[in-house]
Parts: C-alpha cells; structure tokens; sequence
C-alpha cells in the first residue's frame, strides 16, 4: 500500500472556521524577495470535506511534490485564482504594497465571494470580504497551505520561461533570488527589465 501524509490538523482548522464562516478562500504569495520577476498571489476555496494529502507549507514540500499538489488543489478546489503584480507595481507602489495588490486581485477573480478570507502572514489586503491574517499560515491552514502551492508553483514556471528569455540570468536556478550566481550575473550583464531597480538601486545608479 502506498504511504500517504495527511497533516489533518490544517484540515480541522478550516472544518472549525467553517461552523462560522461556510466559505472560506485562504491567500497567500510567493516572491516577496527575489531580485526580479513579478510577485504571484493565490487564492483557494476547499469545500469541508476534500482532503489532500501531503499538504503542507510549500517551503516544505520538495518542487516535484508542489507540480503535483498543483493539479489536484486545481481539480479538488471549488474556486481558485492566480494574480499578480508587475515589476512595475513593485517599484512603484514597493514589494509589500505590490504583494497585497496581487492578494487582492486572486481574491476578486474567485467568481464566487467567500465568507471569510484568510490570509498569510500579518497585513490584510483591502478586500470587501471579511479578512483574518494568520502568521505562519500556510503551517496552519488547509486552505491557505494549498494557496501558497499554486502561487509558488505558478511563479515558478514563470520563472522558468522569463530563463529562456533572458537566459544570461540563469532564473531557472535561482528564480530570481539574490543567490552568488546572480549577483555574479548581474555584474557582467547588467539589470534587465525584469529586475526589481528598488532592490538594486546601488546596480542600478552604475548603469
């Protein structure tokens, strides 16, 4: 038989909210700190009931699990919705403003209007559902946990074909962070348009 992980407790935390709250959409982003790219947001609502095995926090979850969370979070949610905010909007509004605005934006392409959301971490973003954040969410909630699969996943692929584009950067190794290897490639090319100038105004005022 197959071995399966089922961290039930995320599961119950939702299955309590929803005795309150009959809809809930948990939110979550990926890419607050790398150097380049867009900044991704999910949101997800899960009926009481689905069960998804080995969900967790994405940082725990190894890249090939994540690629097949993703399908089945898709196949298993009642509604879900992937956003972003532009390289633009982070330098312009900055990452954290920027990574609300994408949370925001998942939340209102759900196409239906949940209860309750909640979100990762300890701001909200301005939403006109009712909004709860939870610190270290995605350890916490099903529904936030499956949230920050998507985004994780979604920008990482995205980070992938940004690699073909501009293949000097090596993104698909690093994914944009601020790893010796881009920063070595950031020295000999130059800041693309896909780099954050905010995060590297010392580069950036070289150029």
């Amino acid at each position: 038989m197959a071995r399966t992980v089922l961290h039930r407790e995320l599961f119950d935390y939702d299955s309590q909210l929803r005795t309150q709250y009959p809809v809930i959409c948990g939110v979550d982003e990926a890419g607050r700190g790398p150097l380049a790219g867009d900044v991704y947001a999910a949101a997800v609502i899960l009926s009481d009931g689905v069960l998804i095995d080995y969900l967790n926090d994405s940082k725990k979850i190894s890249e090939s699990r994540r690629e097949k969370l993703y399908d089945e979070i898709i196949e298993k949610s009642d509604a879900y919705c992937i956003a972003t905010a532009s390289v633009e909007e982070i330098d312009t509004l900055n990452i954290l403003q920027a990574a609300l605005l994408a949370m925001k934006r998942a939340v209102e392409g759900l196409g239906i209007v949940p209860d309750l959301a909640l979100i990762d971490g300890n701001k909200l973003p301005d939403i006109s559902c009712e909004a709860r954040y939870v610190i270290k969410g995605d350890a916490t909630s099903a529904s936030i946990s499956a949230a920050s699969i998507l985004a994780k996943v979604a920008r990482d692929r995205y980070m992938r074909e940004l690699a073909e584009k501009y293949p000097h950067y090596a993104f698909e190794k690093h994914k944009g962070y601020g790893t010796k290897l881009h920063y070595q490639m950031l020295e000999k090319y130059g800041i693309s348009d896909v780099h954050r100038k905010t995060f590297l105004k010392k580069l950036y005022e070289k150029q």
